[in-house]
């Protein structure tokens, strides 16, 4: 049964791809993806399908394919996403989560790796790493008892290779284009949602220009201004614009400016906060910015910064509580799909050194510049295909809850089969009823003959166990 659904959804994304042939090991790709058992690169898709190892050069073929259209794909899968799911809206506009996320990479032949610092290091999170930059996009939705989530959208990498020393694009650029081009599809006003990192002009100026909005968590040392009052009688020159200078960390200590109300944030029903709200000017952008300063009893004083002059305070807190979702689905993405554990190296590359920079290739022949672009498609393929499945698996999880725990046949400490399953659930269950799969691919006429082709029938399949 969920994989009709499955298959179903999947059959939407059809028209991302020129070739009948390309779609199937597409759709044998994003099998493999939702229900692989490892991460060890292409290798695992023909193991979790049970396939014969004369499959595996088709799947790295595939990656390098130019049937598929990876922006064409991209515009398939945000248009199954507003169908599929239920938006969460604010002020009649889509949310949007953005967020970066680094990828670590020792391959001396990989195109766009770079030396990276990490601000949050742990155990697992070193402060520099060798990788690749990504930047993504969530879409903020809502489940039917009251949750949200943050259901992948597009990820993208923005840095490591540089084709023209002419061109000056920043992050903050290339993320503005790629959510416009999602603007573009879906043909609604958005509320972007992001850290402090993105608390910029080249962010909120293009945001403004096109009807949207941005919140993000301001900086301590931001200095902004009161409007300036209008003048009694008009003199000679331009009328000031800004009025007495006010400084966030000073108006941090206010304390009699505070009001006190329950905190908004999931979680924390009985906690209360203090928070004061300011309609300033901000000189970046010249326009009036509303900023809540927040004193948290445990997460100590935050600043936020909304563009949306209508929303009240406490609804600022709330929706930049939900930011926090992309980085959920950013665990999941790397602990349960291996989203971003891809492999491909370029055997004609120039090895690169442990601790270098960008890759500057505007000096090289137009060959090497082709092959690396190349390169990077097929990163770019196992990202959007990646950001694909773990999609299919929360659809499946938000919308056949019912379905996904009745196929759980195993044992988690933490289960609750009210609530909607996490990622890990639905792909133990998609992956214990895999024969259901084969089963249903008469579905697609080509895909009967792929499997036939390429399955082994020496062996039975493999019987998976989960350990809680």
């Amino acid at each position: 049964m969920l994989w009709n659904y499955w298959l179903t959804a999947v059959r939407e994304l059809r028209p991302a791809c020129s070739r009948t042939r390309t779609f199937l090991w597409m759709l044998l790709t994003l099998a493999g993806l939702c229900c692989r058992a490892d991460n060890a690169g292409v290798t695992s898709f023909v193991r979790a399908l049970d396939f014969s190892g004369k499959a595996y050069h088709r799947f790295l073929h595939f990656f390098h394919s130019a049937g598929l259209h990876l922006e064409t794909l991209t515009a398939c899968w945000l248009r199954l996403c507003l169908r599929l799911f239920r938006p969460f809206e604010v002020n009649s506009r889509l949310v949007f989560l953005a967020d970066g996320i680094k990828a670590p990479k020792e391959g001396r032949k990989m195109p766009g790796v770079k030396l990276l610092h990490q601000q949050s290091a742990g155990n697992t999170k070193p402060t520099y790493i060798m990788g690749h930059s990504m930047q993504a996009i969530s879409l903020l939705v809502q489940c039917a008892a009251g949750q949200v989530a943050a259901v992948p959208l597009v990820s993208r990498i923005h840095e490591g290779l540089v084709f023209s020393n002419r061109d000056a694009s920043t992050l903050l650029d290339k993320l503005v284009a790629l959510l416009l081009t999602l603007v573009g599809v879906c043909q609604r006003q958005v509320l972007l949602i992001a850290d402090a990192y993105y608390a910029s002009a080249k962010i909120i100026l293009p945001l403004l220009a096109g009807g949207h909005h941005l919140l993000t968590r301001a900086k301590g040392n931001v200095v902004a201004y009161w409007p300036a009052p209008a003048p009694v009688s008009r003199g000679k020159g331009r009328p000031k614009l800004y009025g007495h200078k006010v400084r966030l960390k000073d108006a941090a200590k206010e304390e009699h400016a505070f009001i006190e109300a329950p905190s908004p944030v999931y979680g924390e029903n009985t906690v209360q906060v203090r928070y004061r709200v300011m309609d300033l000017i901000w000189r970046p952008v010249g326009h009036l910015v509303r900023f809540v300063i927040v004193h948290h009893p445990h997460r100590g004083t935050i600043f936020l910064l909304c563009t949306d002059l209508t929303l009240e305070p406490m609804e600022i807190l709330q929706l930049y509580g939900f930011r926090f979702k992309i980085e959920i689905g950013f665990k999941q993405a790397v602990h349960v799909l291996g989203a971003h554990a891809y492999h491909f190296w370029m055997a004609d590359m120039k090895p690169i050194r442990r601790g270098s920079g960008n890759q500057y290739l505007h000096r090289t022949s137009d060959g090497y510049r082709a092959e690396t672009r190349r390169k990077l498609n097929a990163y770019h393929v196992q990202g959007p295909l990646g950001v694909i499945a773990q999609g299919l698996l929360q659809h499946l999880a938000i919308n056949h809850t019912a379905a996904v725990w009745h196929g759980f046949r195993s044992w988690l400490r933490t289960m609750n089969e009210a609530m909607p399953p996490s990622e890990l659930v639905v792909a133990y269950t998609l992956r214990s009823g895999l024969p259901a799969f084969f089963a249903v691919a008469a579905k697609f006429p080509g895909l009967e003959k792929i499997i036939e082709t390429y399955r082994r029938h020496d062996a039975p399949q493999e019987k998976y166990k989960l350990a809680a």
